[in-house]
């Protein structure tokens, strides 16, 4: 179908990037673990061993690392586009390099999956209500200007997604992922494709189109 306006078509709204296969079935584990029967709760071992998404030092395999990091990052790309209007509350880009923005940022993710779960909009509402706007708060009281002078800068007038989009930008926080996994795992993974920066979002899915 022509499109006679001449502008590229584009949807209103953005689905939540979808984790990959290592997060998912960690999801699944930790729902068997809830919800399953004494035999499966049995056959998964102990229960205190198995990975929290929303806790990333305890995802400690290679895989589940690599693909926890990778959705992080799109999760706050996504927040940035879709969710965020004022300059100051832009995630920023070297947040991989901010302890407690991990931190906070994984349970944030976590329950805005968990929201898109749900059978009914009262999860999401108080994700949007309560959640984010508290953690916003908090981010720019303690990260402040504290990136601005530490970190590379961007010129004023580039988009609120170039800081995570740029080459050096995207360099160094594929740098903190590797480095990360090189300690918390004994494994030196120096393998750039494992790192991908943003893909578009497929609406239909939440999958990442290629």
């Amino acid at each position: 179908m022509s499109n006679p306006t001449g502008r590229t078509p584009a949807p209103m709204v953005r689905a939540f990037p979808t984790p990959g296969v290592q997060v998912r079935h960690a999801y699944r584990e930790l729902d068997k673990a809830v919800n399953g029967d004494d035999d499966y709760r049995l056959a998964l071992g102990d229960l205190n061993d198995l990975p929290r998404p929303w806790s990333p030092a305890t995802c400690t395999a290679v895989p589940l690392r690599v693909e926890l990091w990778n959705w992080l990052d799109a999760v706050v790309i996504w927040i940035n586009h879709e969710l965020v209007f004022d300059p100051a509350d832009v995630i920023p880009a070297c947040w991989p390099q901010h302890p407690h923005l991990v931190h906070e940022l994984a349970v944030l993710a976590d329950r805005r999956r968990e929201a898109d779960r749900s059978l009914t909009s009262d999860a999401l509402e108080e994700w949007h209500r309560y959640a984010l706007p508290a953690f916003l708060v908090r981010m720019e009281h303690r990260v402040a200007q504290h990136c601005q002078d530490l970190h590379p800068p961007v010129p004023p007038a580039a988009g609120r997604l170039t800081r995570h989009l740029d080459g050096p930008h995207f360099t160094e926080r594929r740098h903190t992922y590797e480095d990360d996994i090189a300690v918390a795992t004994g494994y030196a993974d120096s393998n750039p494709d494992r790192w991908t920066p943003l893909r578009m979002v497929d609406t239909g899915t939440g999958e990442f189109a290629e």
